[in-house]
């Protein structure tokens, strides 16, 4: 049997990378992964070239927002589980968007979070089903829940 992971969170460091090969490293489960669009230039380009050129960049984020919500509300539905990471250097409203769409979809949730980001994320630490401060201690989590 295979589990579906969805994977949020930003998308300019190798987080997504790293978390992978330490789980299959320490894992002898078959996991899918899955997550928002990774090219950053790519993701905010998509409405217009599907749609063509728009008026100005507020439709160009509108229509590239429309289908990007869409690869993540696919991938939501199909995942057993959501891994959220929130890294130091980027606001993420895209990642906390994502973990409330996956809680309100009743997916289990692993939050991933420095310890300095504890206040400005405690509501949503406390939403998640385990919050923890590294991927080890994710894969920690995951190594314990299939063991």
């Amino acid at each position: 049997m295979s589990y579906h992971i969805y994977l949020a969170g930003e998308i300019h460091s190798d987080w997504r990378a790293e978390l992978e090969k330490q789980i299959s490293e320490e894992l002898d489960v078959e996991f899918i992964f899955s997550g928002p669009q990774e090219n950053h230039e790519k993701s905010d380009a998509i409405g217009e070239t599907i749609l063509g050129t728009q008026p100005d960049l507020l439709y160009r984020d509108i229509q590239s927002s429309k289908i990007n919500n869409l690869r993540t509300q696919l991938f939501l539905r199909k995942a057993d589980l959501v891994i959220a990471y929130f890294g130091e250097k980027f606001r993420q409203w895209n990642t906390a968007s994502d973990v409330s769409l996956a809680l309100a979809k009743n997916k289990p949730v692993i939050l991933i979070r420095p310890e300095n980001l504890h206040h400005p994320l405690k509501e949503l630490s406390e939403r998640a089903n385990v919050t923890v401060d590294t991927i080890p201690k994710a894969v920690q989590v995951l190594k314990y829940l299939f063991d």
